[in-house]
C-alpha cells in the first residue's frame, strides 16, 4: 500500500530548505546569560525576534528552563562588531614588561596563585 502526499500546486518538494538556508524573516539576536550573581554574561547561542522584548522572551524559554540564568542580554546580531587581525591587536607589548611578571620569584609560601 501506497500513499501520495498531494503537493500544492508551485511548490516542489526539492524547492524546501532546511538549516541554515531558510530565512525566518524576522532578525537574528544573540543571547547571552549572566548564570550566578557575580559571574560574567556568556554566549549561548541566538534566538530570531521581531523586536528586543520578543528576542528576551524567547532567550529565557530557550536558554534559561531550570531557573540557571540570572540575567539575560539580547543584543540584534548585526550590532556586533569582530576584530579581523588578531595577531597585531593581541600581540604581548614588549615595552611594557610588568604586563607579563615572569622575572618575579614567588615565595614558596605563598602557594598557587
Amino acid at each position: 500500500m501506497s500513499y501520495d502526499v498531494p503537493v500544492a500546486p508551485g511548490d516542489k518538494p526539492q524547492d524546501i530548505q532546511f538549516g541554515g538556508g531558510t530565512d525566518h524573516g524576522s532578525p537574528l539576536w544573540e543571547v547571552f546569560v549572566r548564570a550566578k550573581r557575580g559571574l560574567n554574561h556568556s554566549h549561548v547561542g541566538s534566538v530570531h525576534a521581531t523586536d528586543a522584548e520578543t528576542a528576551i522572551q524567547n532567550a529565557r524559554d530557550a536558554y534559561t528552563r531550570r531557573a540557571e540564568g540570572v540575567s539575560v542580554w539580547v543584543v540584534p546580531s548585526t550590532e556586533i562588531v569582530a576584530s579581523d587581525d588578531a595577531d597585531s591587536m593581541f600581540e604581548p607589548f614588549e615595552h611594557v614588561p610588568y604586563r607579563h611578571p615572569t622575572f618575579y620569584e614567588i615565595p614558596d609560601e605563598v602557594g598557587q596563585l
